[in-house]
């Protein structure tokens, strides 16, 4: 897994459980767990979209197109929803 070897990740392993105290570790755990789903969200994304890609381009569709829709998926998985904020009002001088 990213050219780690079992060796490495057991020293990164014993090194972090010698430094983060053991009430953290759950703490630790779920953020690990949360690192990981996004990270397998956005490899099956980039997936499809290279999917998509071959699909498209079997069909010759204009580069521009093709360009654009992958964008556009792969950026939506980085979006978050912004609040919303009430644009103040400018009065003219």
């Amino acid at each position: 897994m990213f050219g780690i070897s079992l060796a490495e990740f057991l020293v990164i392993a014993v090194v972090a459980m010698a430094v983060i105290p053991a009430k953290n570790w759950p703490e630790v755990f779920r953020a690990l767990a949360k690192l990981v789903k996004v990270i397998r969200e956005l490899i099956w994304k980039i997936t499809d979209a290279t999917e998509q890609i071959k699909d498209q381009v079997e069909r010759e569709l204009p580069i521009d197109e093709i360009v654009k829709k992958t964008t556009d998926d792969v950026m939506s998985a980085f979006a978050t929803p912004a609040k919303s904020k009430k644009p103040k009002k400018r009065v003219k001088k």
